[in-house]
């Protein structure tokens, strides 16, 4: 199979050796660092949003610039996985697996995040500034008012595909990101973001893993789950308080947790 999975970096790390994977350094065009790896910045490209498209510079220029059957997204420290163990590195899902995976179906998305507690509009609510998802509401209104009735909807679950991680099929890939970059072209409009600090600036980012679910969920694209394993350390502990501050005593975001 055609396969080319992008690993959005930016900075240098520990990169799969299998060559389905393709590290691309994203905003490289803000950056004089040469990590050696691919480039967001030729062809076709939005590398100067990465500051607040964070990945998604590197799914733009995947979509514009490569010609392959598959394309995909994983980030420097979350890759998908089929296995388990604790030699997380070992774990990152080879070539082999995701053609397996792929002879069955189109779209590879990771294993849901569940809240429980929270609908995924609460809990944006009570970790960042709500007003994002009133921006991107209005954005579909404007673009694509056909979705309303599904953002509304996704917007009430309690779990959701998060990350901004998956595998497409091209002709999927082309449609997705056709009407994915539209609706944040649209709503980055008017905005100043150099009034706002680097976390904050990346919230088009954060609202671009709720809309992949609208996405798959309006067109009833069938998919299939696949793990994910977090390299590096993660401390569960923190995020678990965070969240629940965040629930409970109105304490927002102000880092990526």
């Amino acid at each position: 199979m055609d396969i080319k999975i992008l690993i959005a970096a930016h900075k240098k790390a520990q990169m799969p050796k299998d060559d389905m994977y393709l590290p691309v350094h994203v905003g490289k065009a803000l950056s004089n660092q040469d990590f050696g790896y691919a480039a967001d910045n030729t062809g076709d490209n939005i590398s100067d949003k990465n500051p607040y498209m964070c990945e998604l510079t590197a799914l733009y220029w995947g979509w514009k610039n490569l010609p392959n059957e598959y394309i995909g997204l994983v980030h420097y420290r979350r890759h998908f996985t089929c296995r388990y163990g604790r030699w997380k590195f070992g774990l990152i899902i080879k070539r082999a697996e995701m053609e397996r995976r792929l002879a069955t179906c189109d779209v590879i998305l990771p294993v849901k995040r569940y809240y429980i507690i929270e609908t995924l509009y609460s809990h944006y609510k009570h970790t960042h500034d709500v007003a994002h998802l009133e921006v991107a509401r209005e954005a579909i209104q404007a673009i694509s008012p056909e979705y309303l009735e599904t953002f509304d909807r996704v917007m009430d679950r309690r779990s959701g595909h998060m990350f901004n991680m998956m595998v497409m099929r091209r002709p999927i890939l082309d449609s997705y990101c056709q009407w994915l970059f539209s609706i944040l072209f649209e709503m980055e409009r008017g905005v100043d973001f150099s009034s706002l600090t680097p976390f904050d600036a990346r919230w088009p980012g954060r609202v671009a893993e709720l809309l992949l679910d609208v996405w798959i969920t309006h067109n009833k694209i069938k998919y299939q789950e696949v793990g994910m394993v977090m390299l590096g350390n993660e401390n569960f502990l923190a995020k678990l308080k965070g969240f629940l501050a965040a629930k409970y005593f109105g304490i927002k975001y102000n880092r990526s947790k």
